[in-house]
């Protein structure tokens, strides 16, 4: 039953099923896609507060999620752990203090949503740059990681990770571009059945083990670490020394912020039909996320206690593929880790879970060129401007997938932790100062919003080129050269202070002028929202409502 044959044929099963599944779900979805609300927007509101929440959840669970807070858990021990709670924190955070507040009617992307709420339709073109700086590294990250986990699914040679690669941006691209937001919501509402299940399976095998015993395993995973009682304590991860500590407060700190205003996700919240429905969500997203996050500490000390760590740094420094070598060890009748059923269940959800992030992240990637980017987004309803919107967005979708697998097929052999740090940073010292100022704060401008965009981007780029995680480690990007003179591998701990500080300063209003007979003249009318109660239907094509398009005007 255990035979490299069986194996082998399961995978194919398994992956077919999930793609013709998958394509089937967003072919029924492409029903009636030719209108901006639909196609934007088909997501909570079209699929209700369970199919919402958990399309919450799927979009949330990334392959940094699945793969490197397992490989940190067995690694690093008690960070890897912290790792694991902070990204069930980030989604709490952001499902308490968003979920509510960014629902709006006609609004799709974070720039429509600002430019309605400060009235100022020029805060478009830094919001698409924030959300295109933030989602590309990701989205070239989650590529590499599906064609490499097809390639050892099948168990192809290393060179065919590049076939594995288009094939993958291929189906990304069809995903997208076919169902829009209700196709990708189905997706990843099969994609957390998938993994919840196949990680759950993998968390009681291993505890069953050690004999339903949490102290066991613990106990068992700090010997196979071979750090002994510096398994239970910080530092595993950057190092026990002053700037390790450091590190990792900028790293959880980016983790939590960041992975709470990803823009694929906040895309989801806009459609949300009342408070209710919002409240509701909220449980369904936060609850599978936790299971799943219980499950990887579990395996991470499972492959901890019954790898080692040398074994598990073999296969990858960073303890990437800890998650799928842990399998062999649990399939005693394999010969070896690939030619166990139980890898070929963990392949495919893995596999499953990367190749539905890379859909969900090229929808909003494209979402935010054809609508922050243009110079007339065209309005909800139906009419020749939304047919030519959303062909535009259908054409981003292919030119990102095409530009996103070009350079993934050529990168797949660099460390994707520089990219994904890049992501984090960008997205937890860009998106939260704004968001936050602009919901909490009276009197924010669109100036405070470029200033944010405009200034902390270019710092976080410099910063991360002259990091250890550049040059200068032998995991770096450049392992052979050593030109850092930053000392932190993430550059969180100063860039978040400094979007905060740069919003604030940004939105400093100039001194009052006087007019023609010596007084002050009257201050602009604070930027706001659409008040609750004056929101239109999101599902109502009414025109003689206002539009977030065609009623901004200069804050």
């Amino acid at each position: 039953m255990s035979s490299f044959a069986d194996a082998r044929s399961l995978a194919v099963v398994i992956f077919l099923g999930f793609v013709a599944l998958s394509l089937l779900l967003c072919g029924l979805a492409a029903a009636d896609q030719d209108d901006p609300e639909h196609f934007y927007a088909g997501g909570g509101a079209a699929l209700g507060p369970v199919g919402g929440g958990l399309a919450i959840a799927g979009d949330y669970i990334s392959a940094a999620t699945l793969l490197s807070t397992t490989g940190s858990v067995a690694l690093a021990g008690f960070d890897g752990m912290t790792f694991a709670l902070a990204t069930v924190v980030s989604l709490v955070l952001v499902m308490r203090l968003f979920s509510e507040r960014l629902r709006a009617a006609g609004v799709f992307t974070l720039g429509d949503f600002l430019a309605t709420r400060l009235r100022d339709p020029s805060v478009r073109t830094a919001l698409g740059i924030a959300t295109l700086a933030v989602l590309t590294p990701l989205l070239l990250v989650q590529l590499t990681t599906a064609g490499k986990v097809m390639a050892a699914m099948f168990g192809l040679p290393e060179g065919a990770v590049t076939g594995c690669t288009v094939a993958s941006g291929v189906l990304m691209a069809g995903y997208s571009a076919l169902g829009g937001m209700r196709g990708t919501g189905y997706v990843q509402i099969l994609k957390v059945g998938v993994v919840v299940a196949a990680v759950t399976l993998l968390a009681g095998l291993v505890l069953a083990r050690y004999g339903w015993s949490p102290f066991a395993l613990y106990d068992a995973a700090r010997t196979g670490s071979g750090d002994g009682a510096h398994y239970a304590v910080p530092g595993g991860q950057f190092g026990r020394t002053g700037t390790g500590a450091l590190d990792l407060i900028g790293f959880q700190i980016t983790l939590v912020l960041g992975a709470a205003c990803m823009p694929h996700l906040t895309m989801r919240l806009h459609p949300l039909r009342d408070a209710r429905t919002a409240r509701r969500i909220r449980i369904w997203a936060v609850a599978p996320v936790a299971v799943l996050c219980a499950g990887i500490v579990v395996v991470g000390l499972g492959a901890s206690a019954l790898l080692g760590a040398d074994v598990l740094r073999a296969g990858d420094p960073g303890g990437n593929t800890a998650l799928l070598m842990v399998t062999g060890a649990l399939d005693p009748g394999a010969a070896g880790p690939r030619q166990s059923l139980l890898f070929a269940l963990v392949a495919c959800a893995a596999f499953a879970t990367t190749l539905a992030a890379v859909a969900g992240i090229t929808l909003a990637a494209a979402s935010s060129v054809a609508r922050d980017f243009a110079a007339h987004s065209g309005a909800q309803g139906e009419g020749r401007a939304s047919a030519r919107e959303i062909r535009r967005a259908r054409w981003a979708v292919v030119a990102i997938g095409a530009l996103a697998v070009l350079v993934a097929a050529y990168t797949h052999e660099r460390n994707p932790q520089v990219l994904l740090s890049l992501s984090f940073a960008a997205a937890a010292s860009v998106l939260p100062p704004i968001l936050l100022h602009a919901l909490f704060r009276p009197g924010f401008t669109a100036r405070g919003v470029r200033w944010t965009v405009y200034g902390t981007l270019p710092l976080i780029v410099l910063l991360m080129a002259f990091s250890p995680a550049v040059s200068g480690t032998p995991i770096a990007l450049f392992p052979d050269h050593d030109f850092h003179w930053f000392p932190l591998q993430t550059p969180g701990l100063v860039t978040v202070p400094a979007g905060f500080l740069l919003a604030s300063l940004g939105s400093r209003r100039p001194a009052r002028t006087r007019g023609p007979e010596g007084k002050e003249a009257a201050p602009a009318a604070p930027a706001t929202g659409w008040p609750r109660h004056a929101r239109p239907d999101p599902r109502s094509h009414d025109t003689t409502a206002p539009q977030s398009h065609d009623t901004t005007t200069p804050a």
